[in-house]
């Protein structure tokens, strides 16, 4: 079925369900507040800044999509840092249960990373993180995965982990012949305009709100973009042709990682050597149904799930 690596974020996630009016004070207090459907990486969270958690979740998008990789069939491996708090949230231990190998998952000094979730009354969210043992993922640890990498067949990153060692694995692979398939998410964007350029980036998959913000450093980018929407029409554009594929209609109740989920997907349906439209018809639609359920995580379908669902359209 495939071989996908996926180095990035190991996050516990801190969800709380919002009004309009709390949104509005959040706006107002905070001006790095992120809008809807974005991310804010804030390095040192303010002391009045302590948003009470009606429910706490593993995630993390480079963990999300590792785990919604394992989940489409499959041989999954997570790279990065959890912290010596690790056990106390079984941050390491839910990717071994999800099917995720996470023997090289570092431990750092810091506290495993945190995301703030704030989930609208619609559904969509804003996304605060705190980046803790993200932020420990360095040059040295990147480059002592680097069999990891070249033995697999998709590699999946994200931007929330530093991104100068990212940039330097990619440095190192961009002449290999055999190296993986690349899958970038600039998420958050802010930042990961140096990774565009790499030769190694095969794929790019921003949503509405960072291709915007990606501006012109998109020119920088020669692979496959995909092009998230929400629930309107993913756009594919590469440089052959351009084509759109329309989420299956559903009753959101958060989408929080749903994004992560269509990568996954997307990661383990081309390392198992679907065609790109066949995987991204795929992807989009495990993407859709993950939002039926509440956390990052808990919706995530299999690869049956959303062959069954495809067959009963």
């Amino acid at each position: 079925m495939g071989r996908v690596v996926s180095l990035g974020s190991i996050n516990v996630d801190h969800v709380r369900r919002v009004t309009d009016a709390e949104l509005a004070a959040l706006e107002e207090r905070y001006d790095w507040f992120p809008p809807r459907g974005h991310t804010a990486r804030v390095e040192t969270l303010p002391d009045d800044f302590a948003p009470d958690a009606e429910e706490v979740h593993h995630g993390g998008k480079g963990a999300n999509q590792a785990v919604a990789a394992a989940s489409a069939g499959a041989t999954t491996a997570m790279l990065g840092k959890v912290g010596a708090d690790h056990d106390r949230f079984g941050a390491r231990s839910a990717l071994t249960d999800a099917g995720v190998d996470a023997d090289r998952v570092g431990v750092a000094d810091e506290p495993t990373g945190s995301a703030y979730i704030f989930v609208e009354p619609s559904g969509d969210n804003r996304i605060v993180v705190d980046p803790g043992a993200n932020a420990a993922v360095d040059d040295a640890y990147v480059r002592a995965q680097a069999d990891a990498v070249r033995d697999t067949d998709c590699l999946l990153l994200q931007n929330e982990i530093p991104v100068d060692p990212v940039a330097g694995l990619l440095a190192d692979i961009a002449d290999d012949p055999e190296r993986p398939t690349v899958i970038l998410d600039p998420a958050p964007p802010a930042g990961a305009e140096p990774l565009l350029g790499r030769e190694a980036v095969d794929y790019l998959t921003p949503n509405e709100h960072e291709y915007a913000a990606l501006g012109d450093a998109l020119e920088e980018f020669a692979g496959v973009v995909v092009r998230k929407q929400g629930g309107d029409p993913l756009i594919v554009e590469t440089a052959a042709e351009q084509f759109s594929v329309t989420p299956p209609a559903v009753d959101p109740v958060d989408t929080t990682g749903a994004g992560d989920v269509l990568n996954g997907f997307l990661a383990a349906r081309l390392a198992a050597g679907a065609s790109l439209r066949e995987a991204v018809e795929t992807a989009v639609v495990a993407g859709s149904l993950s939002t039926r359920t509440a956390g990052a995580r808990r919706g995530i379908p299999t690869l049956d799930d959303v062959r069954a669902f495809r067959a009963a359209e």
